[in-house]
């Protein structure tokens, strides 16, 4: 069983509800170290003064904040503790929304609360309210001298944690570069959704894998195997220019349709093939 990285409750109103924080994403990467390539041997990084070309000891480090080229101020922990938030072991809930109104832009990372010593009724309680309500928790929350802004709802009987960020850190879709007024046909946006239409389809998250990472894997336990490994170059693709949008749009509708002719194909196939071994 996974270890709770924090523990504390939820409240709302009069209510609190002891609960257990627990990691929800474990990221699959492959990490390497940094190796020396004449022995293999772990380095080592060094902090180095940029004046003297000096190893600098821990204790002659201080933080410093640039307030302009090559001028900083000089900020001491006992300064950073004093504004820190204030220790809590409680999930604030300052309001409830519609999960429609959160921009998924806003999503930062997920956990799970679980009930903790004694709370299972009034946990399960939070979960029935929040479920039939159709409402999402906004709160705030302290865990390792940071405050986190954050969205609860309920997921199959469990509730999720997922902090956001906050409105001064989302930066707004009208400052990316090249975005302008163009006009389209509605000929043309008729067409690009019937691709979309074409392409639809139903959300199962096991169907995607990261394959750059199992790849990687692959070799590695080659290698340790003692296999001769030989990479070819990739060759970057070259972006294609569209010359004519609404021949792109025909051709990859027509290409869309045709593979899910032949998906369909083999799912009928395939049932017709179990329907007659169990008839």
């Amino acid at each position: 069983m996974p270890r709770a990285m924090w523990s504390g409750s939820i409240s709302f109103g009069l209510v609190n509800v002891p609960v257990k924080l627990f990691v929800a994403v474990r990221e699959e990467r492959v990490h390497f170290h940094m190796l020396h390539d004449q022995d293999h041997a772990r380095l080592q990084r060094r902090l180095v003064c940029s004046a003297d070309g000096k190893e600098v000891h821990p204790e002659h480090i201080v933080k410093g904040y640039e307030i302009a080229p090559d001028r900083y101020e000089i900020v001491s922990q006992e300064e950073l503790e004093a504004l820190a938030p204030k220790a809590s072991r409680t999930i604030e809930i300052h309001d409830f929304v519609d999960i429609e109104e959160i921009d998924p832009l806003f999503y930062d990372r997920p956990y799970y609360l679980s009930p903790g010593e004694h709370a299972a009724k009034s946990y399960r309680l939070l979960v029935e309210a929040m479920t039939r309500s159709k409402k999402v928790a906004i709160a705030t929350f302290v865990m390792r001298e940071k405050e986190y802004l954050a969205a609860l709802r309920p997921v199959n009987g469990v509730i999720c944690l997922t902090t956001l960020h906050y409105n001064d850190e989302v930066l707004p879709a009208r400052d990316v570069a090249g975005v302008t007024d163009v006009k389209v046909d509605d000929r043309e946006v008729k067409m690009a959704q019937q691709l979309i239409d074409s392409l639809s389809a139903d959300w199962k998250p096991s169907k995607y894998h990261d394959e750059f990472q199992q790849r990687i894997k692959e070799m590695i336990q080659r290698k340790a195997k003692g296999e001769e490994v030989v990479s070819q170059p990739a060759v970057a693709e070259r972006p294609q220019r569209v010359i004519n949008l609404m021949a792109a749009l025909e051709q990859s509708l027509a290409e869309a349709k045709r593979k899910k002719g032949k998906t369909n194909g083999h799912a009928h196939a395939h049932h017709e093939t179990r329907r007659r071994k169990s008839a």
